[in-house]
């Protein structure tokens, strides 16, 4: 083999290897995403809220801890924002969805057909699966409602806070002696 031969092969080597070193940057996810924060709502465009998020005084009283968005059947659901799936399946003969985010928080979605599985990584708009009809305290002209609940801990959280949908409610200054 001549040294033409030689050096033409070690250039030709070393751009397959510099384009698959290229492919492999473009393709992976950044170290630290900036969506790794970032919450946004889990149905396009923004939906209706039709009940909103009604947190009980004590732990065993009545409430509603999560918000019903409106929807319709077989609507795509997604993820607020990056996390690990950690369930899909069903709970009281209910389809959920849960996902772990950075942060400490746990978002929920039913009545929703998984295309998702637990020990999967989303992306804040990932497909976590369809809406299914029949959500009980869906309005009647609604067809389909999303049940999206928000916990940190055991604490549940208002969802619309994520999304910035919460208006701000400023309390009096309390002063001393008034």
């Amino acid at each position: 083999m001549t040294m033409w031969e030689t050096l033409t092969r070690s250039l030709a080597a070393a751009a397959t290897a510099a384009t698959a070193l290229v492919g492999a940057v473009v393709l992976s996810p950044p170290a630290h995403p900036a969506s790794t924060t970032a919450f946004d709502w889990p149905l396009h465009p923004r939906p209706t809220v039709v009940r909103t998020y009604d947190n009980p005084e004590h732990d065993w009283l009545p409430g509603h801890r999560g918000v019903d968005l409106a929807g319709a059947p077989d609507r795509a659901v997604l993820s607020a924002g990056t996390g690990v799936v950690v369930f899909a399946g069903t709970v009281a003969g209910k389809p959920v969805v849960s996902v772990d985010h950075p942060g400490g928080l746990r978002t929920t979605y039913e009545p929703v057909t998984a295309r998702v599985t637990a020990g999967m990584r989303v992306g804040r708009g990932t497909v976590l699966g369809y809406l299914e009809p029949g959500h009980p305290g869906c309005i009647a002209q609604v067809t389909a409602c999303l049940h999206w609940g928000v916990r940190r801990g055991r604490e549940y959280l208002n969802p619309l806070a994520l999304v910035r949908a919460v208006p701000v409610r400023l309390e009096p200054v309390r002063t001393r002696g008034g």
